[in-house]
């Protein structure tokens, strides 16, 4: 690999890095190739990606981004994992692949900026994703409009049954 090519990898990392809210770490020594493009249509379902790079070039590219914080601890045969949308989607994603698969570990990572080790991310992924707080937060706003008309309905009915009580009488 040439001086042009090893720059266009750098910025094409450093582009990606800078758009990701969350990077992981891993180390997959010994993974088929079928394993880990198992791995990157995971992580492609859940807004991220995978790249294997060398750990200089991950280095440089990582400085100056979101992850700087993690640009010292490449070492050995890595992969990181990004995600763009979700970032509890794809540490799910990557916690669950390195659940099935022996060869498969997790390093760390980097949240926004903050470092987490392997066992944070693991608790990461163990969040419920963004579409399921949503929910449960609509849940939740739902819930006093409707349980604001149930109490009026409730104060007024026994007034209303009175009256009809009152004009079956007087029909009578």
């Amino acid at each position: 690999m040439n001086r042009s090519e090893k720059a266009a990898v750098i910025e094409h990392i450093k582009d990606r890095a800078s758009a990701a809210s969350i990077a992981v770490v891993t180390e997959f020594k010994g993974m088929s190739v079928e394993e880990l493009t198992r791995l990157r249509v995971k992580l492609r379902e859940n807004g991220g990606e995978c790249l294997v790079v060398k750990n200089t070039l991950a280095r440089i590219a990582f400085t100056d981004t979101t992850h700087d914080s993690i640009k010292d601890r490449f070492k050995e045969n890595c992969a990181v994992a990004l995600g763009f949308e979700d970032p509890v989607a794809v540490a799910k994603a990557v916690s669950d692949f390195a659940k099935t698969s022996k060869l498969f570990v997790v390093r760390h990572g980097s949240l926004e900026g903050k470092v987490l080790e392997a066992a944070q991310v693991d608790e990461l992924a163990k969040l419920p994703s963004k579409p399921e707080l949503l929910s449960s937060m609509l849940g939740t706003m739902n819930a006093v409009p409707t349980n604001f008309v149930s109490l009026f309905a409730n104060m007024i009915r026994p007034l209303l049954y009175a009256l009809k009580d009152l004009e079956a009488k007087k029909a009578a």
